[in-house]
C-alpha cells in the first residue's frame, strides 16, 4: 500500500522542477532607467496632440519614440532594434508613413500602432516603456 506522506512528498518535489510563469528577458537590449515627463501643452511637443503624432525623445539606450495611438493612449518604444541591438547603426527611425519604425541597418520594420513585426529579420517586437497619460495636466509619464 502507498504511503500518503511519501506520495505527497513526491508530488511536491515534482512541482518544484516545473517551470514558472516568469520568463527571463532574453533580449540583449540593456535595461536602463527611464523616467521622462512629456508636457503636451509645451510647443515642442505639439505634434503629439494629434492621434498618429510621434516624436523621438532622449532616453533609453538609443533613444525612445513616443507615439499617440488614440485620444487617451500613448506608446513608447526603444529605438534599439531587437534583431541586433549591439550593431552601431541598429536604430529605429520612423518612415514617411509615420506609422512604421524601420531599422535601415537590417531592414526590420515594426508597426508603431501595435508594435507588430512587419518585416524581419527581427523576431521580437520593439522594447516598450510604460506610458501613463494624465488628461487633466496633459502630461505623459514614460517610464519602466
Amino acid at each position: 500500500m502507498l504511503n500518503p506522506f511519501r506520495v505527497f512528498i513526491a508530488i511536491m518535489a515534482g512541482l518544484l522542477v516545473l517551470p514558472t510563469g516568469c520568463k527571463k528577458d532574453t533580449s540583449n537590449i540593456p535595461s536602463v532607467t527611464v523616467d521622462l515627463y512629456v508636457y503636451l501643452s509645451q510647443p515642442n511637443y505639439a505634434v503629439l496632440n494629434a492621434v498618429g503624432g510621434w516624436m523621438p525623445l532622449n532616453g533609453g539606450v538609443k533613444g525612445i519614440i513616443i507615439y499617440r495611438r488614440s485620444n487617451d493612449e500613448f506608446a513608447a518604444y526603444e529605438r534599439s532594434c531587437t534583431y541586433d541591438p549591439t550593431a552601431a547603426n541598429a536604430r529605429i527611425d520612423v518612415d514617411s508613413s509615420n506609422v512604421i519604425g524601420v531599422d535601415h541597418n537590417c531592414g526590420s520594420k515594426f508597426s508603431l500602432i501595435d508594435n507588430s513585426i512587419l518585416n524581419g529579420p527581427a523576431t521580437r517586437p520593439l522594447k516598450t516603456y510604460y506610458c501613463d497619460y494624465d488628461v487633466a495636466s496633459q502630461t505623459v509619464h514614460v517610464h519602466n
